[in-house]
C-alpha cells in the first residue's frame, strides 16, 4: 500500500478504492479518480506490479473486491506508525510528494512526472516538487558542468 503512493504517486483513498480488475499488465486504473474525469491510468514499477499481484492471489481476493478493505482512518494511522518506525513525520499524502521530489531529483523531466501524478496542470505538479537548497544546487552544477 505505501509503495503504490511512494512510488505511484497514488493518494490514499485511490489506493484503498483499487480492486483485481483495476490491474493491467504495466498499469493499474482508478475507476473514480479526484479528477472528475472518467478514469486514470497509474503507471507503476513492474516489481510493484508483481509484488501487487501475488498479494491478490496469496489472499484470494475475489476481482471485484477491494484490495485492501480497510478505512481511511486505518490507512492513514499505518502511514504514521511507518514513519515512527524511521524516527519521522509522515502522513499519507506525502508519500505522493515522495513520488514527484524522487523522479525530478532522478532527472526525470516535470512533463513526465505530471502524468506520474495524473495532473491537468503543469503548475500543480511544480508544486509538489521538494525545496531544493544551496548544498544539493551546487551538488547538481558540478555533476552537469563540474
Amino acid at each position: 500500500m505505501l509503495e503504490l503512493m511512494a512510488r505511484g504517486g497514488m493518494r490514499i483513498g485511490e489506493v484503498l478504492e483499487l480492486k483485481p480488475c483495476d490491474i493491467q499488465e504495466r498499469s493499474l486504473t482508478i475507476q473514480n479518480p479526484k479528477s472528475g474525469r472518467v478514469g486514470e491510468t497509474v503507471y507503476v514499477p513492474r516489481k510493484i506490479m508483481v509484488r501487487l499481484n501475488d498479494y491478490v492471489k496469496g489472499h484470494d481476493i475475489d476481482v471485484n473486491d477491494r484490495i485492501f478493505p480497510i478505512s481511511y482512518v486505518a490507512a492513514w494511522s499505518m502511514v504514521k506508525k511507518a514513519g515512527k518506525l524511521v524516527d519521522i513525520e509522515l502522513r499519507p499524502h506525502d508519500l505522493r510528494r515522495h513520488a514527484a521530489t524522487y523522479a525530478s531529483r532522478s532527472g526525470t523531466p516535470i512533463e513526465i512526472s505530471k502524468v506520474i501524478l495524473r495532473h491537468a496542470d503543469l503548475s500543480t505538479t511544480q508544486r509538489y516538487l521538494g525545496k531544493v537548497n544551496d548544498t544539493e544546487a551546487i551538488r547538481w552544477i558540478e555533476t552537469l558542468y563540474g
